[in-house]
């Protein structure tokens, strides 16, 4: 992995360039997805540091969360909500685009054998679900191809950054876990069900869903230790792909989680048993039956490497 190292780190060096220097215009922006007229609006989020992780003090504290660690991001938009249905259709059903094609430069999934909605919600703003790491940077990679705009999912510290939105405390509203049902879907609220997004308060800088609704997906590969691991000061940290499927970091929270999960430092991982009741044979890389209520968000990168670095991140991540 030490090129791809290499080449993420190209990546930063260019964000961090931008933030510090080069004159860009950096406020909130909305963009048509390709081939449609719906909008996807994108949230500035300033460069930064911030303490990621949670200290040993706090109630609900998980081992994997210490100890805190200061992290200086570069600047970066995010996506104001999670990407929903209606937006990834388009990328779904775009004629351009081959099913699960090996070869082509820009793949969609293969067909849903069965409602992986489960009923809950699809067109009219709901949040798209059930769906695997692969599946999201898949659409991440149509959207830059298609805008020529780089989009990718956030690193979790970068999510963990943008949820804080500058807050020090259990949750980013505070440390009075009562107050959670203004701004999230969870276990107690949901009636396990996701819901249509923007219905809850958003934090500090504009975001809605960030915990509850559906949990999201990083770039990160897990590692349990990944904060004792890390140095007590460092930019732009991230756990470079695996080849193993599995873990991958999910941060957020979703629909059907108790309310010590919404916690800004809350570390979730992806597990084979999200898939247990595919019936395919191998199973699909793309849809995961038993993870409803994962979703993902976008980021975008205030200034954009090349497209020679891109397109290798992609591989990196995707393996073509």
């Amino acid at each position: 992995m030490k090129n791809f190292l290499l080449l993420f780190s190209a990546i930063i060096s260019f964000e961090m360039l931008g933030a510090q220097g080069t004159q860009v215009v950096f406020s909130p922006y909305q963009f048509n997805v390709p081939g449609s007229q719906i909008k996807s609006k994108m949230v500035p989020i300033q460069a930064g540091s911030f303490l990621m992780g949670s200290s040993d003090k706090e109630q609900g504290r998980k081992p994997d969360e210490g100890p805190q660690r200061k992290v200086t991001l570069a600047a970066f938009w995010m996506g104001a909500f999670e990407v929903s249905r209606d937006e990834f259709d388009i990328y779904y059903k775009d004629e351009n685009t081959s099913d699960n094609s090996t070869v082509d430069a820009i793949t969609k999934p293969t067909p849903q054998y069965i409602d992986l909605s489960w009923g809950m919600g699809k067109e009219g703003g709901y949040p798209v679900n059930s769906m695997s790491q692969y599946t999201a940077l898949m659409y991440c990679r149509w959207l830059y191809n298609k805008t020529g705009d780089f989009y990718r999912l956030p690193t979790e510290a970068e999510w963990e950054y943008a949820c804080r939105a500058g807050s020090t405390t259990r949750f980013y509203f505070g440390d009075d876990e009562k107050q959670l049902g203004k701004y999230a879907w969870f276990k107690d609220n949901s009636e396990d069900q996701f819901q249509k997004a923007g219905m809850k308060l958003p934090n500090a800088w504009g975001l809605y869903d960030m915990l509850g609704n559906v949990s999201e997906w990083t770039l990160d590969h897990y590692d349990e230790k990944r904060m004792e691991n890390m140095a007590p000061t460092t930019d732009n940290p991230f756990v470079e792909p695996n080849k193993a499927h599995y873990p991958k970091v999910i941060r957020g929270g979703g629909f059907s989680d108790d309310a010590i999960q919404f916690r800004s430092a809350d570390r979730s991982k992806s597990d084979p048993s999200m898939n247990r009741r595919d019936p395919q044979i191998p199973k699909s890389k793309w849809w995961l039956t038993d993870a409803a209520s994962v979703g993902f968000r976008i980021v975008r990168p205030l200034v954009q490497p090349s497209a020679e670095v891109i397109n290798e991140f992609f591989k990196q991540y995707l393996g073509k």
